[in-house]
């Protein structure tokens, strides 16, 4: 062939690729212009139809551009919120979604087919409450009886290509106690998604990964790597473990096994296993605190890791999985490069097993954990537990440690221990509180010339020295002994020592001597434990001598109890409150069986208290794991605010419970309710110059409270309220940190209605028509309920009654009454005589019954009964009296609204209202009331006569609850 040839050929070559290229380059330009209705359309279709989250997103693009080659849809700023009941909160938000789409279907078909996803730049929160609602099922897909949709509308999904970068993850799981933090998150997931059943590829990356259980940190700000091929089936939503290699930091695990979801949860047959491993891989995955330690350290040995986790999880049926592990060490060697001698033959075999993850059936054996420091340097332990509240142990430690030479070859930066350290204890037998068994036990642990020293405080503890003896003979508390002589060190001068023999444990016979001054606030710096006190000081010089039951039986002579110990500037948390308690000063006197609180000065937030009084069985209180404090106080302050006790408010405490956290967390917005605790029985005499609840002001405030049992009962309690002194009993117990109950029996005189309708929420909702009236009442009246959680009444709810009597008072104006006055030419209605007159009601399930009163309008002798609820509705008899003294008159019915009353003259035949359904158990109103339908006068009576009934009934019981303390 010819040169010339060669160039022609050459060039048709370069001529029709440069027109397929030019093809493809322009089709890539006019596609997008084509089809952008037919597409976006159709994915708002899909989106709508199977979307039960509120979607918002801004730009939408249609392109080859941003991810080449693939045809994408994408939308910027993409939301995705909740499915219910968490409507309001964000389940995804990111910079982009992009959706890939099949050409061929697009082009031939005009048909929206989805094969591929990217997401860039997103977080998403997942969160399952504790009641087990989920705020990801927000995918509706179509039931499967229906026929499938032959209208050719809407996209569907066949995807092929799941892509994810830079996702930060938050799963968060109050029913299982499960919370994860992912962060840097990128997932490449290739496979037909759309197949019953399918192969799919993953390729995943995270930068950190926090794994928390039941509040504890079990991973922290850990790289993650994982190379898996998963199989699943999409008709049992089903997957199967294939090929799962992850890398945790530095440590290889593999994964075998299955996980299915089920509609209640999980079931669950998982194997991991880190074979053949280091000891530093195994050191990579500790906390990051210690990771720096581990890079200038000499670490070699061998290590082995195995984990499963099978069974099935269902929070409705209580099942919960089994979990096993087992981690092994062998051969180890530690030493860093200033150390006189390495820790060798660190060997560990350490099992445990949790049966459905019961921490009552939970298994620790340690098998062995042995380390050598040299001559007469090592320290043995085998430990074997089983269960929990009733523990079955065996257990043989035995080590003698120079601390320097530890320290020293481990190479720790952040502390430094001296001393020597000495422990033989032999324990076999059962250890339960409830049944007080403890095992046979022999054993000693001493230290002598301890030393402590960290880099967050320049001064050490010195001296440090330790003698405690343990002994028990017969594996029961009877036999227990154990003696504390001495505990003693030294700290910025402060010598404290503490001397204990404690024997007899069903009846403790106790010695203690403890003297000594403390400054805990330099102390908790040597741990940094920052903002656990201010700058407090706590002084003691005390000795206790006595046994349990001498003062529990009245024994007082026989216990020898005395000394003082004095607290300053100490600030101290609780797990129910969102603030803490700071102690200016606490001055305590132990007096035989009383802790007399001689001077107690502090403050809860903006509240101030004082203490004077004593408490007893504090001894017990200490010794027994469900004692009960009891005592008697007078508490004087100047001004509370109840508000900031209410366990939601914001506040420095960073250590609530569990109950309170996971509350906080699924209602945000709401305060909470004051938490009781229920340890305490302790009566105070009570002196306030002023408490504000919820911006009602009570002033001077005087009265007996008495906490027992996580309630707050008042008594003979009285304050100023609105220009009026209010005379109180009442009973307050929480029931969550979200929802309360209570009882409340109020006398008050020259009560100020129209003070009262402006300044308390709760007179303006339950009587409405207080706006029309102006003077002062007198009120006895009786009420239960409960609270929700932001500690306002619900008021179908509420049950109870009284009496008003309308003292000194002016009507003007009333709609009803002028309504009526309207319709038979009354004027005076507008401007009634009710002074003096007894309004006797009484509520239940959000309707006010009135029995009958009568009052005087000019000549006439009006009389009023019937029903109203606090919504406004009405159902109302009138009888108009008519000259002389009333005793002829004419029937009048007066329905509708407070706003929009309806007046019926010469009729007796009204329209009832059907009360409102609350659930005491959830604390929800289940129906609101409503207008009923027509009913027979005699049905009507019927009804009020129930009515009436339940509220006479509600009323004793307040009385019974009122009376218990």
């Amino acid at each position: 062939m010819s040169a010339v040839n060669v160039k022609t050929i050459l060039l048709k070559i370069l001529k029709w690729l440069g027109i397929t290229i030019a093809s493809i380059l322009f089709l890539m330009f006019i596609i997008p212009i084509l089809f952008p209705g037919t597409i976006s359309q159709q994915v708002k279709i899909f989106a709508n139809k199977h979307l039960a989250g509120e979607l918002d997103y801004k730009k939408t693009h249609l392109t080859f551009f941003r991810h080449f080659p693939s045809l994408t849809v994408s939308v910027d700023d993409f939301l995705l919120k909740g499915s219910k009941p968490f409507e309001q909160d964000t389940l995804l938000s990111a910079k982009e979604v992009a959706v890939g789409i099949n050409l061929k279907n697009l082009i031939f078909d005009r048909e929206v087919k989805i094969d591929e996803i990217y997401v860039n730049d997103a977080m998403a929160n997942v969160f399952v409450n504790s009641k087990g609602e989920a705020n990801y099922n927000v995918y509706v897909s179509k039931p499967s009886e229906k026929p499938r949709d032959t209208t050719g509308t809407g996209a569907s999904i066949k995807l092929d290509l799941i892509k994810l970068k830079n996702w930060n993850i938050k799963y968060n799981d109050h029913a299982a106690n499960v919370l994860v933090n992912a962060k840097g998150l990128n997932y490449t997931g290739r496979g037909g998604l759309s197949e019953d059943i399918f192969d799919l590829e993953t390729d995943l990356d995270i930068d950190k990964v926090d794994f928390a259980l039941n509040r504890i940190w079990y991973a922290q700000q850990k790289t993650l790597h994982a190379d898996l091929i998963t199989r699943i089936n999409t008709n049992a939503l089903t997957f199967v473990l294939r090929k799962n290699e992850l890398r945790i930091n530095k440590l290889p695990l593999k994964f075998t096994g299955f996980v299915s979801i089920l509609k209640d949860g999980y079931n669950l047959n998982i194997n991991a296993a880190s074979e053949k491993t280091t000891i530093r891989d195994m050191i990579s995955i500790l906390p990051p605190q210690y990771l720096d330690w581990a890079k200038d350290t000499k670490i070699e040995g061998n290590s082995d890791l195995f984990f499963s986790l099978k069974g099935r999880f269902s929070e409705p049926k209580n099942l919960k999985p089994d979990l096993k592990a087992s981690l092994k060490v062998n051969n180890g060697f530690v030493s860093n490069s200033n150390a006189p001698v390495p820790m060798n033959n660190l060997n560990m075999d350490l099992n445990v097993d949790l049966p459905s993850l019961d921490t009552e059936k939970l298994l620790l054996d340690l098998r062995t954990l042995s380390f050598d420091l040299g001559k007469n340097n090592s320290f043995r332990a085998v430990v074997k537990t089983q269960g929990l509240n009733e523990m079955k142990v065996n257990a043989n430690i035995k080590g003698a440690v120079d601390l320097a030479t530890l320290d020293a070859a481990l190479g720790l930066k952040d502390i430094e221990l001296k001393g020597l350290m000495n422990t033989d204890i032999q324990s076999n037998g059962i250890f339960s509180l409830d049944k007080k068994l403890f095992p046979k036990t022999k054993g000693y642990f001493k230290l002598k010339n301890g030393w402590l020293k960290t880099k967050y405080y320049p001064n050490p503890i010195q001296n440090i020295n330790i003698l405690a003896n343990i002994h028990n003979t017969d594996g029961t508390f009877k036999s227990l002994g154990v003696k504390l002589d001495p505990f003693k060190f030294d700290f910025e001068g402060n010598p404290v020592f503490v001397n204990a023999n404690l024997q007899d444990f069903e009846d403790l016979l106790y010695k203690v001597r403890a003297k000594g001054t403390l400054n805990v606030g330099r102390i908790y710096k040597v741990f940094k434990k920052e903002g656990l006190d201010i700058s407090g000081l706590i002084m003691a010089d005390l000795s206790l001598n006595g046994r349990q039951s001498y003062a529990t039986t009245g024994q007082y002579s026989k216990l020898d109890n005395r000394g003082t110990l004095i607290l300053k500037n100490i600030k101290a948390t609780t797990e129910y409150l969102p603030k803490s308690f700071y102690i200016k000063e606490g001055n305590f006197e132990f007096e035989n069986e009383k802790m007399w609180f001689r001077k107690f000065y502090g403050n809860y937030g903006k509240s101030d208290y004082s203490l004077n009084g004593y408490l007893l069985n504090t001894i017990n209180y200490f010794i027994e794991r469900k004692g009960t404090l009891h005592g008697r106080f007078h508490l004087k302050s100047n001004y509370i605010l109840v508000d900031e006790f209410m366990a939601l408010k914001e506040g420095d405490n960073t250590d609530k419970s569990l109950a309170v956290t996971y509350a906080k967390e699924e209602h945000p917005k709401s305060s909470g309710v004051v938490i009781v605790p229920a340890n305490l029985d302790v009566s105070l005499e009570a002196n306030a110059k002023k408490v504000e609840f919820k911006g009602l002001g009570l002033n001077n405030l005087a009265g007996l409270a008495t906490v027992t049992k996580g309630e707050i009962y008042l008594k003979n309690t009285t304050f100023d309220i609105i220009g009026s002194r209010m005379g109180i009993d009442a009973r307050y117990q929480n029931e969550s940190p979200i929802t309360a109950n209570y009882d409340v029996a109020l006398k008050v005189d020259n009560f100020d209605v129209q003070r009262a309708y402006k300044e308390i929420d709760m007179v303006r909702e339950m009587a409405t028509a207080a706006k029309d009236v102006k003077g002062v009442v007198t009120l006895d009246y009786k009420l239960k309920g409960d609270f929700d959680a932001n500690m306002k009444p619900i008021y179908p709810s509420l049950e109870g009654g009284g009496n008003v009597n309308l003292r000194d008072v002016e009507v003007k104006n009333l709609k009803m009454l002028s309504a009526v006055g309207d319709n038979i030419g009354a004027n005076a209605f507008d401007n009634p005589d009710m002074k003096g007159v007894d309004i006797k009601t009484s509520i239940n399930n959000n309707l006010i019954h009135v029995e009958p009163f009568t009052f005087k309008v000019s000549v006439l002798r009006p009389t009023i009964s019937g029903t109203t609820s606090f919504n406004g509705l009405l159902d109302f008899r009138v009888r108009v009296g008519l000259p002389p003294a009333g005793w002829i008159g004419f029937p009048v019915v007066v329905t509708g609204t407070h706003e929009k009353p309806k007046i019926k003259i010469f009729s007796k035949t009204g329209q009832g209202i059907v009360e409102a359904l609350y659930n005491t158990k959830s604390n929800k109103v289940i129906r609101e009331e409503k207008r009923a339908e027509k009913k027979s006068r005699a049905q009507q009576r019927k009804d009020k006569r129930a009515q009436e009934k339940n509220a006479e009934n509600a009323e004793k019981q307040i009385d019974k609850d009122l009376k218990k303390k």
